[in-house]
């Protein structure tokens, strides 16, 4: 069953490319509005999508995210709403679109009918951040029968037996979090990513995506060297918040893509030569 996650890799691969993947809330600042800014976002120059469900506990998430998740759920966002949001964008696009959840909502929600509304909306693969794969079976067949790709996190704190497990679980891509902590801005990257990508290429052939804390053109550029693809979120909501009340939000947001993808349509691809490091 094909897959758009699968087949903008193999693009990428094909165009020696490093992709981008930009992360918003769904539903931030206000449902109607997250359509047109996935559209401009994909006109700018993201490669992927991926859209969060607001949740009220969101451990991971840094304080922008965090407030965007509040301004979502006043709106009523929920799993059903953010399906309806992706059915909407299916109409103008076929960029990859990966959900960004905590397990509570997809268990209330239901595995099965979780997976089954996915698809039939158009989602490509769900991330899952709370999900340990030791107890993602059933979760993992449901999107599976569907042609979903379940995405798993590896850490910088994740012992090499692990990333094995996890590697061996993963579908679509490995999300590599850049650094300990939560999501944000971050003025620096982790010093030894680098060698850690490293340990993780040499498990698995699945394309590595990196997020947490990057949040310029010169982040970008630095991942892009390393990854296959570099994940951009707190940047893009923190510019969501700040010009929200502003008639020219989408635009505004475009643009801030437009810099951060900048580095990405001059520069090369990184994975080969990582693997040529080996």
């Amino acid at each position: 069953m094909s897959n758009r996650i699968d087949a903008r890799f193999n693009e990428l691969a094909r165009e020696r490319r490093t992709g981008f993947i930009a992360y918003i809330t769904a539903g931030d600042p206000q449902p109607s509005l997250t359509a047109p800014l996935v559209l401009e976002i994909e006109k700018r120059g993201a490669d992927f999508i991926e859209l969060g469900v607001p949740f009220s506990d969101p451990l991971a998430d840094g304080a922008v995210n965090q407030r965007a998740a509040e301004r979502a759920l006043a709106h009523g966002v929920d799993v059903r709403r953010v399906f309806g949001i992706v059915t909407k964008i299916r109409k103008s696009s076929e960029i990859p679109i990966i959900i960004f959840t905590y397990l509570n909502p997809v268990l209330s929600y239901g595995y099965a009918r979780f997976a089954r509304d996915a698809a039939r909306a158009g989602v490509d693969g769900i991330l899952s951040l709370d999900l340990p794969p030791e107890e993602a079976a059933r979760y993992e067949a449901e999107l599976a029968r569907r042609g979903v790709n379940g995405i798993f996190i590896i850490a910088p704190t994740t012992p090499a037996d692990r990333m094995k497990l996890i590697a061996r679980h993963a579908r679509g891509f490995i999300y590599y979090v850049s650094r300990t902590g939560v999501t944000g801005v971050r003025a620096h990257l982790a010093a030894e990513l680098a060698h850690r990508l490293r340990l993780v290429r040499r498990m698995t052939h699945t394309p590595i995506a990196v997020g947490f804390g990057i949040s310029t053109a010169a982040h970008v550029r630095a991942v892009a060297r390393l990854a296959d693809a570099v994940v951009v979120g707190s940047a893009l909501v923190s510019e969501i918040e700040h010009h929200r009340e502003k008639s020219d939000l989408v635009t505004r947001v475009g643009e801030k893509v437009a810099q951060l993808t900048a580095p990405l349509r001059t520069g090369g691809r990184g994975r080969a030569q990582e693997v040529n490091d080996r």
